[in-house]
């Protein structure tokens, strides 16, 4: 975890456009939607409503009227690990697949039309993380940041930084920053000059059920409270509350076992 995109005023309005490569949507796809939807209205407040009809059972989670992320439900006979996935903007999606494919990366869905939303792919880099691309058309993607129940990071845990952040780097042009010291192997990607994601390489501690994988970082106003609400609607904490220079932070999992983070920021 690094510092915080910064990519909306402190009111939770997020720019109506976002530069390619930038974490713009996060989606999870679960096989139980309306519990999922009954865990996260209780855990962050969201309320839905349903989403394009090309995607299946799929509802936007909302939060004061304002979309922040999506949930879909799986096909009975697909049997996918239950994540959440980090959209990265592009200003065309069929040009981001293809670059994705040539620079080792593999395309698993799409690209193919949301309804008038906008147009999207999935995809994975070298290493297998899952990652989805936005091109947005009327739907602009999150509407909402740095309140709580709204996503305020992502960030990928690999076994090495630097092999995957050139990957990156190819499609979206990002400036790499690696970490001050050089006992932590992370990367802060940026885009003309600001932090929109990081990249951990955490070697054997990389948990083996999940590989190299993308996490989303949701904004609480208490981490511990929210770790105590969470427990009781069913959800696991992997990681305890820990205090860090961006805030206090604990990784946790929903019941299905899609694994996020809660961050209460510093100050």
């Amino acid at each position: 975890m690094t510092e915080a995109p910064g990519t909306a005023g402190r009111d939770g309005e997020a720019h109506a456009r976002y530069a390619p490569g930038t974490p713009c949507w996060v989606s999870l796809m679960v096989h139980g939607l309306e519990a999922a939807e009954d865990f996260y209205r209780a855990l962050f407040g969201w309320e839905f409503e349903p989403g394009p009809p090309q995607l299946g059972p799929y509802a936007r989670a909302l939060l004061d009227g304002r979309e922040v992320a999506g949930i879909g439900q799986l096909p009975v006979d697909r049997h996918l690990p239950i994540a959440w996935t980090p959209y990265l903007a592009s200003a065309d999606v069929d040009h981001t697949a293809e670059a994705v494919r040539l620079c080792g990366g593999t395309v698993g869905v799409g690209p193919l039309d949301a309804a008038e939303a906008g147009r999207l792919a999935i995809g994975s880099d070298p290493s297998g993380a899952v990652f989805g691309v936005w091109q947005a058309a009327a739907h602009l993607v999150t509407t909402v940041t740095d309140v709580p129940g709204a996503p305020v990071w992502n960030e990928l845990l690999t076994f090495e930084a630097a092999p995957v952040a050139k990957f990156y780097e190819t499609l979206f042009g990002y400036e790499q920053e690696p970490a001050a010291s050089g006992d932590l192997d992370h990367i802060t990607l940026r885009l003309d000059g600001r932090p929109v994601a990081g990249i951990h390489g955490v070697g054997p501690a990389l948990p083996r059920d999940r590989g190299p994988h993308w996490m989303t970082y949701f904004q609480v106003s208490d981490t511990d409270e929210a770790l105590e609400r969470l427990a009781g609607l069913g959800g696991h904490v992997l990681t305890p509350a820990a205090d860090s220079a961006h805030g206090r932070v604990a990784t946790v999992s929903d019941p299905e076992g899609a694994r996020f983070a809660l961050l209460q920021a510093a100050g």
